[in-house]
């Protein structure tokens, strides 16, 4: 797999610098040191990085797998060196304060540049990356001595970091939890219990790991209400920053997985000796609205991350199909003497191959607006803007993240069948690309979990005006696409989209209000995906009138394919895939019981 079947670079730069126009960030005193030169040379940088140092340990890190012996986890030893050298390049905490160890620039440079980071080998990067989610709850919550001995530590790599939830009893239900805390007579407190499905629980790579933990102390209320969280050392943390002896936190297995061999996932015991000890970070049973400070940023690093599979998938598809020779071009299939012909020549391998790119790139532009969004809320001074800007990240983060998950990974199932036969080798990336990717539908919260959380919290929010400021922003785009001759012919597609979305959400809504949860909840998530589908429809259709607008204005002759390459997938999905979300509309408009008055025994088995 080379650099180029990682991510599309032209896209990136269309996608920052034509659809979102990020340069003019710099006009704010935030990003004033910054310029258009600093975020190009910001993501080659990424891009050469990830080719020389982690694209290289992308198989050999899942032949190697991680190795467990005796409470001893080790890591693919070809990740070490490149590990050394992402700590030194400082790829960790881009978008962060200087002051705290980062770079300082904008979310959405530091999305881009995740692509190269994340898509060339997840295994790696997710031991670092739970790292800097620890350190943005400390920022938030940590009290000024554990802001000093922990943050820069975890924003530079020299130490990583964990998010121990699960228990082998409690996965999403959290609540159920039997991990306590005791208070010690010195301000720490000695914590019990076991906890599972732990990413980076244990390895090598770094001298230390910072665990925050959820767990209940003794006399706490029970369910989510009772929960703490503590930051438990791998080894302990004097009062100076130095590291005293190993705490009463180990390893007691790694799980074998279906893909992502080279990330240790591990099993955790805590105080099976009767000494471990932790911090309490923020106050006492506030432990799950902390913690969902880590989680809001897994979510989305989980939504960026199955997208940068998909878009690894496709490019290898797409150079396959451009070189694999089979078959006559269909006018000549009954010549025995034709030549044969690149499979991209097919028209079914076209289809689905304009099928991967529309979701692609749909996928990229919603990634990254989520971080404009972010960018937004950090350069206004405006108190409504900011917190509609995190209202909308808010509002969206469970849609990226899941649905990101299921196209993420049909893309990659589809890059399979590009290759035919060759596919299913593991000789051809693409087969360990689908295996890696199928976890981003499942931890940091299943698909139906984020359902359930845009269903009952989320769509709601200020009584339904951040979902009505979505549609209206989308109604914007569509009232620019139909400006132009161009994108004109899609634009009533497009407002049909919007306003079934807004019926949708309102049946809904009024099911849920009627006080039938269970019908409600059954069709959340395919509430949560035609959503995702009128988010696709809305990027795509922006991505066309940007494009449109560029041809229109006299675009370089080298840029005319790639530009009505944009066109043609935003015509391909309104006219061949929003017809089967608007199925999907009706289809839940209907709000059939079937699924929850079936008797158990009426599933058969």
């Amino acid at each position: 797999m080379a650099a180029q079947h990682v991510a599309d670079r032209r896209d990136i730069d269309f996608v920052l610098f034509d659809q979102f126009h990020a340069e003019s960030l710099t006009e704010h005193a935030m990003y004033a040191d910054f310029n258009r030169k600093t975020f190009d040379m910001v993501i080659s940088e990424a891009r050469k990085f990830a080719l020389k140092e982690l694209l290289p340990t992308y198989a050999t890190g899942d032949r190697q797998g991680v190795q467990f012996d005796r409470g001893t986890v080790t890591p693919p030893e070809c990740f070490r060196r490149p590990f050394d050298l992402f700590c030194q390049g400082e790829w960790l905490a881009l978008s962060e304060e200087p002051e705290l160890g980062g770079q300082g620039l904008p979310f959405i440079i530091s999305h881009a540049a995740g692509e190269y980071l994340i898509g060339t080998n997840f295994a790696f990067s997710s031991y670092a990356m739970l790292g800097h989610g620890a350190g943005k709850m400390i920022e938030h919550y940590g009290t000024e001595e554990q802001k000093k001995l922990f943050i820069k530590k975890l924003y530079s790599g020299t130490w990583t970091g964990t998010m121990l939830l699960t228990e082998p009893d409690a996965g999403s239900d959290v609540g159920a939890l039997t991990t306590s805390a005791r208070r010690n007579d010195d301000g720490t407190w000695s914590l019990y219990g076991t906890k599972a499905f732990i990413t980076s629980g244990d390895h090598d790579l770094t001298e230390n790991i910072i665990h925050p933990v959820l767990a209940r102390i003794e006399g706490a209320p029970a369910g989510t209400k009772g929960i703490s969280i503590f930051l438990v050392p791998k080894i302990w943390v004097n009062e100076d920053g130095s590291l005293g002896e190993p705490n009463d936190i180990v390893c007691t297995g790694i799980e074998e997985k279906m893909g992502l061999h080279g990330s240790a996932t591990c099993s955790m015991a805590l105080g099976s000796k009767g000494a471990c000890r932790g911090l309490l970070l923020g106050e006492e049973n506030k432990g799950m609205r902390i913690m969902f400070t880590m989680m809001n940023e897994a979510r989305l690093g989980v939504g960026i991350q199955a997208f940068s599979h998909a878009s690894a998938a496709y490019l290898l598809a797409l150079e396959y199909a451009r070189t694999r020779k089979q078959g006559r071009a269909i006018e000549e299939a009954l010549d025995p003497t034709a030549p044969s012909v690149p499979i991209i020549d097919h028209p079914d391998v076209r289809r689905m191959l304009l099928e991967m790119k529309c979701c692609v790139d749909g996928m990229r532009s919603f990634a990254y607006y989520i971080a404009l969004l972010m960018d937004h809320h950090r350069v206004s001074d405006a108190p409504d803007v900011q917190e509609l800007s995190d209202d909308l990240v808010g509002l969206l983060t469970p849609v990226l993240k899941a649905y990101n998950g299921i196209k993420g990974y049909e893309v990659c199932i589809k890059a399979i069948q590009v290759f035919g036969g060759a596919g299913y080798l593991r000789d051809y990336t693409v087969e360990q690309i689908a295996r890696d990717c199928k976890i981003a539908s499942i931890y940091e919260g299943t698909d139906g979990i984020q359902a359930m959380d845009l269903l009952a919290r989320k769509l709601g929010m200020k009584k339904g005006q951040v979902f009505m400021e979505l549609l209206n922003r989308m109604n914007q785009t569509i009232e620019d696409a139909a400006g132009l001759a161009a994108t004109q012919p899609l634009t009533d597609n497009a407002s049909k989209a919007v306003n079934r979305l807004g019926d949708c959400a309102m049946a809904m809504g009024k099911t849920l209000l009627g006080g039938n949860l269970r019908t409600a909840f059954a069709h959340s998530l395919p509430f949560l995906e035609v959503m995702g589908d009128a988010v696709m429809a809305w990027m795509l259709l922006w991505r066309a009138a940007t494009a449109a607008r560029k041809l229109e204005t006299g675009a370089p002759k080298k840029e005319i394919p790639y530009l009505n390459g944009q066109i043609k997938g935003a015509e391909f999905f309104f006219a061949n895939l929003l017809p089967v979300t608007f199925g999907k509309m009706d289809a839940l408009m209907a709000l059939g019981d079937a699924a929850v008055t079936i008797e158990d025994k009426g599933f058969g088995g």
